[in-house]
Order: C-alpha cells, then structure tokens, then sequence
C-alpha cells in the first residue's frame, strides 16, 4: 500500500493545534483551562502538564545528558527480588530456595539482629543459595561490619547484592574494605523510604534522597574512599508510587540527579550507581485489599520503564499481617509477566524520546536540584532535619494528599469500589523492616479513609 501524499495530511505543529483548540471554543485562554498541576508543594509552585505534547517539546530540552544518565549502568532487564522478613532461618531457608525456582533472581532479606549477628542462624538460611551466583540484598538491623564477618566464611569471594543498612561512616568503609574482592556487592546504601512513606512528593523525594546522599558521599571521602568506589559501590533504593507517568520520569530523573551531582567533584564518566526499586505501601490499602494487586502492577510496570536494576512487588496483604505463599506468588508473578508477557526487559530505555516522560524528567530534576539546593545552603541534609524544614516540608505535601481525596481524588477501594467483610476491616499493622532513622512518620494515604461505613 503506498502512503498517501503528503498534502492530504498536512504537518502540524503545536502551534498549530493550541490555535485549533482556542478556535474551536471561542476561547482565546482556552488551552491555559486544559492544564492541570501534579506535586503542587513543588518549590517552583508544581510541574504542569500540557494536555498535549508534541517533538515541539523537546526542543530545547538537554535531551542527550537525560538519556545518556539511563545508560550509566546495564539498562536491559532487572533481576525480580522478592522480600522476605526473617524470622525462622530453618524454615525460610527452603521458602528462598523455592522462590528462587520459581521466577525469582535475587532476594532481599530483612535480618532481625538475632540472625544477622548469629553464624548459625545465617548459615541455615543461607543454606542451598551460592551466594557468587545469587544476588542477596541484606536489610540489617545491626552492624555490617559482624554481619560480613558471619558472612564471609560462607561465600569466601565475589558475593553479588548489597546492604540496606543505617550504619556509620567507619562501619561503612569497613564493609567496602571487607569486600573489596567483591566489586558487584554494594555497601553504600541511601533509601527514600521514609520520605516516601511519610507523603513526600516526588521532588522533595529526589531532592531528599540527593541532599542524604551528598552528606554520606562527603564523610566517605573524608574518611578515604575514593569517587571511583562510591560509584562503583552505591545502591539506591526507591519506592514507588501509583502516579505512572511521574514515577517513571521521578526514576529516570534520579540517574540525571545522581550524574550531575557526581560531576560537582570530577568531569569523570562513572559507572551509575544500582537502583533498587520497591513497590509502595504508602498508597497500599488494608480495605479490598485485592484492589493493591492493581496498584503493584502499575508502580513495577513504572518502575521497570523508569529503569530500576532491581525490582521488589510487595505482597498485596503485607499492610495486613505476615504475607503468605499465595500473596507472595501472585507479587513475584507481576515481575515475571512483565518480562515474558511484556518484554520489557528487551529495551535499554522504553522511555527514551516520549515527549511527554522526557519533558516530566527534565522538569523534575530540574524543581528537584532547587530544592537540593536549598537545602545544601542550611549546611545540608542533617542540619535541615534538626531545624525542621524537611518534616515541614514533607507534612504539607502530606496534607495536600489528604486534601485532594477529601476533595474528590479517587482512591480504588477505599473512597469507591469499596467492598468490606470481616477480613478486610482489620486495622493495618505497619510494615516491617523499612530503614526508619530519621523519626518520620509512617503513613498510608488510605488510612484515613478507612473507617467502616455507617
């Protein structure tokens, strides 16, 4: 079939189209009505979105340093990591084995002291998983620095995974020392957790994340890391939101963030650092809890085109009570059709060159570095937590969500499509596990709308 010539369907521009709207409704502001306001705490009063977007957009945007940012570490794929809470390493220990034959490639594993800091107790979990083959991501409650030592007898070289730890600048340099023949194991590990948790959005998410790393970057370098091992040895691990379009755009804005700070120290190409992407809980609910299997599917499905290296689903009842093995099969199943249903995994950056992800990214890195900027002029991350300024910050983004479903915003299952029995109206226990060191609230958006009905 030949294509139709070109004077049948003209080229149009933006321009174009934005008068075609004015015209059409006898407006000529009529197109200013058409835009709407995402993250309205911003510090530049929030991004606004254009209700249409064209290659008109991206003119003028540094659109080779965004992508050339996704492409600092391998972009192709992600490793499908379920999490699990330690509390019989017995037991657990076979539950690991199987899921890691059954669509799992890692784990990430939350030790409660009595396990990390017990060579018997580690040796029974991790028995049966080569841990130079199996990347294991260790969420501890104690000190790395025994943990590694517990744990080196059993994998004497090359472990694969990383640390979720709050430690100190000395017990961090340390665990780099002690696995310095094992360079895919990170030990440098900055959450955004508990912003996340606490209502952050998703600039004062970036811009925290960045200003806590920026502080843990200088003491390390202090204390005689060098750049090349921070980069090399650096993990961040991000939540996940049900705003699609934004957490895809907050992800691939993290790598631009994290790359141009990177450059405040040295014009020197690094390897980017591991991101480790985790569903929300903060947007889970504990009415028609089914309704969060809905929820898990869009944060991992932008989670994967936001380019996370690692990917955790939580189980749709783990704000209800421990998960169990059909919860946690239907979560590592989301990750798996997403790879073998989707192929999502078979493109570097699916993102790259939408006009709309790309204009989002720019626009949240850019209101994202203003922010990290204010806060590097109080004297960093730590001095704006003890004056304040980042729980104020973050208890106004908070109540503007509270807000916005007060004032109609949908939550599926909660303020509509809801349905309540007896297992349903429990109230929720508040996840485990989570690195919680700032003193932050933990929150669900959902629980305030969770009282039975009358």
């Amino acid at each position: 079939m030949e294509p139709l010539p070109s004077h049948v369907f003209p080229a149009t521009s933006k321009a174009d189209w934005l008068a075609q709207v004015r015209k059409e409704l006898k407006d000529e502001f009529a197109d200013e009505s058409l835009r709407w306001t995402i993250d309205p705490v911003a510090p530049d009063n929030g991004l606004t979105v254009d209700a249409y977007y064209t290659a008109d957009d991206l003119t003028g945007l540094p659109l080779a340093t965004i992508q050339e940012a996704q492409h600092q570490t391998n972009r192709v794929g992600w490793l499908n990591a379920p999490e699990y809470h330690i509390t019989d390493p017995a037991s657990q220990s076979v539950t690991l084995r199987d899921a890691l034959t059954r669509g799992a490639d890692a784990l990430l594993l939350s030790l409660p002291e009595d396990v990390s800091q017990t060579d018997g107790n580690l040796a029974r979990l991790l028995h049966g998983i080569k841990l130079s083959d199996t990347p294991v991501y260790f969420r501890l409650s104690g000190s790395p620095v025994p943990f590694l030592n517990s744990l080196r007898p059993m994998a004497p070289y090359q472990l694969k995974g990383g640390l979720l730890a709050t430690a100190s600048v000395e017990e961090i340099v340390e665990a780099t020392r002690l696995t310095a023949d094992s360079p895919q194991f990170r030990t440098i590990s900055i959450g955004s957790h508990d912003f996340h948790n606490a209502g952050a959005s998703a600039v004062q998410e970036l811009a925290f994340t960045l200003a806590r790393l920026a502080d843990q970057y200088k003491a390390l370098l202090a204390a005689g890391l060098s750049l090349d091992q921070l980069a090399a040895r650096t993990l961040l691990s991000v939540s996940v939101g049900t705003s699609y379009f934004v957490e895809i755009a907050k992800l691939r804005a993290l790598r631009v963030l994290w790359l141009r700070q990177m450059a405040t120290y040295a014009d020197t190409g690094f390897p980017g650092p591991l991101l480790l992407a985790q569903t929300s809980t903060f947007y889970d609910a504990a009415v028609t809890p089914y309704t969060n299997l809905l929820r898990a599917t869009t944060e991992a499905m932008a989670a994967v085109i936001g380019g996370c290296n690692v990917l955790t689903v939580h189980p749709y009842d783990t704000v209800l009570k421990a998960p169990g093995e059909f919860s946690e099969r239907i979560a590592r199943n989301v990750s798996i059709l997403l790879k073998e249903e989707s192929y999502l995994d078979r493109v570097a950056d699916p993102a790259a060159g939408s006009y709309y992800i790309e204009t989002l990214t720019h626009q949240l890195a850019g209101q994202a570095w203003s922010l990290f900027g204010q806060v590097q002029a109080m004297g960093g991350f730590q001095t704006a937590m003890e004056t304040g300024f980042v729980q104020a910050e973050i208890d106004r983004a908070y109540q503007a969500k509270v807000e916005a479903v007060r004032g109609g915003k949908v939550l599926v299952g909660v303020t509509k499509f809801r349905f309540d029995d007896d297992t349903t109206a429990e109230a929720a226990a508040p996840p485990a596990g989570l690195p919680r060191s700032t003193g932050l609230p933990d929150r669900r958006l959902a629980a305030e709308f969770e009282q039975p009905y009358q």
